[in-house]
């Protein structure tokens, strides 16, 4: 197809869909709505508001498990596959299927192609995706993955408009918003990341546990009375800023917030992330620069210099007006790892890949 033709993306998460509309690579239209339990009607929603036919349709796909690597565009066989790799994430997968169904049933011939969030990680050495447990079960699938591939992959395209040392180089990438993790790049490849079997590892997130102790589960299994379902939802939904405030799992409620909980969550956020950074950094063997992408590294100064004070000792500086000004650049002078801030658009890389497709 060609590039002008418009081109309708679909970036279905389990509480929020977002979508937006591109028309010889320029977004023309832009919507972000709650999820539904009728993906259908909102998506009828959605095509009256465009109020224009569309060539193709490109998704964000959380999860490609072993078998998809790339873009790959939607067949009745990708489509049953997809349904196998739901109990890997089925908070998002189940919700982007039936996103999928819906576009079936409403343009009926409309090409459709999935992006998918772990693709970007495929270039990690078999290291970076091990756990300690049996091998039969790493060949089964269990093994780490990583996410918010689409985000770090635009990121990586920017880098050389930004600076060739961060392109060419050891890059952390920290996409910190709602869902939080971060990415070792060497060249602009995926070397290591925080989150793996699922989205829930990691990071201190909105309301997910990040990295914990699996004796903790066992414990809550065991002697909390808690079944797998109740487990499920304490870390997805009730644990993270949430859980750990007991006022808001958003960042920017708890930095205007004044209670010594709010204050308490944001310092353990700060800290979690420092320490992803630094692990980051080991598996690259060093640090040349640090980007801050998503709606809390790009709006929320007070939390890159959380994070930054700690990573002092790395020879990391940020310039104070650079970064209460959310500026682009925010190294300060002298500081031995460059900082930036890019905003992200894992909507434009669907976009384009669809083209490509």
């Amino acid at each position: 197809m060609a590039a002008t033709e418009p081109i309708l993306v679909l970036n279905v998460g389990s509480s929020t869909v977002k979508a937006a509309v591109f028309r010889g690579g320029e977004r023309v239209h832009s919507w972000v709505g709650q999820a539904g339990n009728d993906p259908a009607a909102r998506l009828a929603t959605l095509l009256d508001t465009i109020g224009q036919p569309v060539a193709a349709v490109g998704h964000r796909v959380v999860h490609g498990g072993m078998a998809f690597t790339r873009p790959t565009r939607i067949t009745p066989e990708v489509l049953s596959a997809l349904d196998t790799l739901s109990p890997f994430a089925p908070l998002h997968l189940p919700p982007e299927v039936a996103a999928i169904r819906a576009v079936e049933k409403l343009l009926p011939g409309v090409p459709q192609v999935a992006c998918f969030d772990t693709a970007f990680h495929a270039t990690r050495p078999e290291l970076e995706t091990r756990y300690g447990i049996p091998r039969t079960y790493h060949d089964a699938g269990v093994r780490k993955y990583g996410f918010h591939g689409l985000s770090y992959q635009y990121i990586a395209s920017r880098l050389p408009d930004v600076s060739a040392r961060a392109a060419s180089g050891k890059t952390v990438v920290c996409h910190l918003g709602s869902g939080a993790s971060v990415c070792g790049m060497q060249s602009g490849k995926s070397v290591s990341t925080s989150m793996g079997f699922s989205p829930l590892d990691g990071l201190l997130m909105s309301t997910r546990c990040g990295r914990i102790d699996p004796g903790v589960l066992l414990y809550m299994m065991k002697h909390g009375g808690m079944t797998a379902d109740h487990v499920e939802r304490l870390l997805s939904r009730e644990s993270g800023l949430l859980g750990v405030s007991g006022v808001s799992g958003d960042m920017g409620q708890l930095l205007r917030a004044s209670s010594a909980e709010a204050v308490f969550a944001v310092e353990l956020f700060c800290d979690m992330a420092a320490k992803e950074i630094a692990a980051a950094a080991v598996a690259l063997g060093g640090l040349d620069a640090i980007v801050f992408t998503a709606g809390i590294g790009e709006n929320c100064p007070p939390v890159r210099a959380g994070i930054a004070r700690r990573l002092a000792w790395l020879g990391l500086q940020l310039d104070a007006t650079a970064n209460d000004g959310n500026a682009h650049t925010l190294h300060a002078t002298g500081s031995r790892i460059e900082a930036f801030m890019i905003p992200t658009d894992e909507e434009r890389v669907i976009a384009e890949a669809v083209v490509a497709v």
